[in-house]
């Protein structure tokens, strides 16, 4: 926290942002992976992207378009903790490198190109990103990480303007992100499975509500798990709301290992003076709990010992070192 004056004005946004941010750098490496790929050469994307020729790049940036299915594939996520689509990726990382509003002024003009040379939607966008990053290079300077960084900082920051949500949800989806990326950071895929994709929203099993999901890809590009988090909050303090509560949390859990046993179960509670007693039953029956002691009005997003909590597990569920508690 940072107080002057008992006036707390502590910028939790940007810690969330810039973990974000940070989760982008394995995309970025990747990037440059498939340039030095397509070439034969072992030079930084801040060396290509400076010096090679329109033509050049654009196929660069075309192999990106179409990665190998035999490998995991980084993502790119928007500044809400959601995965964009593996092309909208690529097309979004390129237009970040070089112009501003590139999804609301440049993807019309791309569209117009389309219709009047009745060329190939991703031919056109290919084309004219490396067009601009030619064209453009001497005035940006700089393609090298620390520099992106930023630029992905403020695109990220725009966009979770734009987007409307609950500040909880947001920030615990971060933290998924952020704990799912750390693995790939380090590995460079998903463990034992082929890709784990983050759900732009809810999800209801049976009549619960489950306010954070990561789908877990295995073979044949199909769902083998998922990791469902339900976040849960109260302002009260204890006695008897504090079983009612853990009751509406034991529910919850039911409901997936009735539906889903196969499915891991995370629950985020935010609640002032929870009983200690009621944390140490759910511990029993859910894969991974997070208690926040406080009030939900002053949540700013896990610390570092529950996101190392979070991460932690995150990689035993991918890694294949754990599997899903058994039926209550």
């Amino acid at each position: 926290m940072v107080v002057i004056g008992n006036v707390d004005f502590t910028h939790q946004r940007l810690v969330e942002l810039t973990s974000l941010a940070d989760r982008a750098k394995p995309f970025y490496d990747w990037v440059e992976t498939q340039f030095q790929r397509y070439l034969g050469q072992t030079q930084s994307l801040h060396q290509f992207l400076s010096h090679l020729d329109a033509e050049a790049i654009r196929k660069g940036i075309q192999h990106c378009y179409i990665p190998s299915r035999s490998e995991p594939v980084p993502h790119l996520f928007d500044g809400v903790g959601r995965t964009y689509p593996h092309t909208k990726a690529c097309f979004y990382f390129f237009g970040w490198l070089i112009r501003d509003a590139h999804q609301q002024r440049l993807r019309p003009l791309i569209q117009r190109i389309a219709q009047t040379t009745r060329e190939g939607r991703h031919e056109v966008e290919t084309k004219a990103l490396a067009l601009l990053i030619t064209t453009y290079r001497e005035q940006v300077k700089t393609f090298q990480w620390e520099a992106i960084r930023e630029v992905i900082l403020d695109r990220l920051e725009g966009s979770r303007r734009s987007i409307k949500g609950h500040d909880l949800e947001v920030a615990i989806r971060t933290a998924l992100v952020v704990a799912i990326e750390d693995v790939f950071e380090r590995t460079k895929h998903y463990g034992i499975y082929l890709d784990v994709i983050v759900a732009s929203g809810q999800t209801t099993i049976g009549k619960e509500t489950y306010d954070v999901v990561a789908r877990l890809i295995g073979a044949e590009d199909r769902v083998s798990r998922r990791v469902l988090i339900a976040i849960k909050t109260r302002e009260t303090e204890g006695g008897g709301h504090s079983h009612l509560f853990s009751r509406d949390i034991l529910s919850a859990v039911k409901s997936v290992r009735s539906h889903n046993p196969e499915d891991f179960i995370g629950v985020v509670i935010v609640a002032k003076h929870w009983s200690q007693r009621e944390a140490d039953t759910l511990t029993e029956v859910a894969d991974h709990l997070i208690h926040i002691q406080g009030s939900p009005t002053d949540f700013r997003g896990l610390d570092e010992h529950d996101q190392s909590g979070l991460n932690r597990f995150i990689a035993s569920v991918l890694g294949g070192v754990i599997t899903p508690k058994g039926e209550l």
